[in-house]
């Protein structure tokens, strides 16, 4: 039987304090955590010390299409995300064939 392991690629944060921005060497080049991480397919979770954190947008999404949620419950999981971005250190990305950017929605 066969067994698949999934591998991700660690990108660690880079920081601009002056500008208040978060980058990361993506696929695509340097992009920035909160405009294109936030709402990529392949963001799976922001690494905060030792652990991580799932991507707050990805249930929320889920929960909308299934109608158990209102959609202000996607703005909160965003809020949520800036919030984890802001503590954590690096994001865990799947895209092992350097796709790039997809979007979440």
């Amino acid at each position: 039987m066969f067994e698949y392991l999934l591998i991700m690629k660690t990108l660690q944060f880079q920081r601009d304090e002056k500008k208040s921005r978060v980058m990361v060497d993506c696929a695509e080049g340097n992009v920035s955590v909160y405009s294109h991480c936030a709402y990529c397919k392949h963001c799976i979770g922001i690494r905060v010390g030792k652990r991580l954190a799932p991507t707050p947008q990805v249930q929320a999404l889920a929960d909308v299409r299934r109608g158990s949620a209102e959609d202000d419950v996607l703005m909160n999981a965003a809020m949520m995300f800036n919030t984890l971005v802001r503590d954590g250190s690096a994001v865990e990305c799947d895209d092992d064939a350097n796709e790039g950017f997809r979007k979440l929605f």
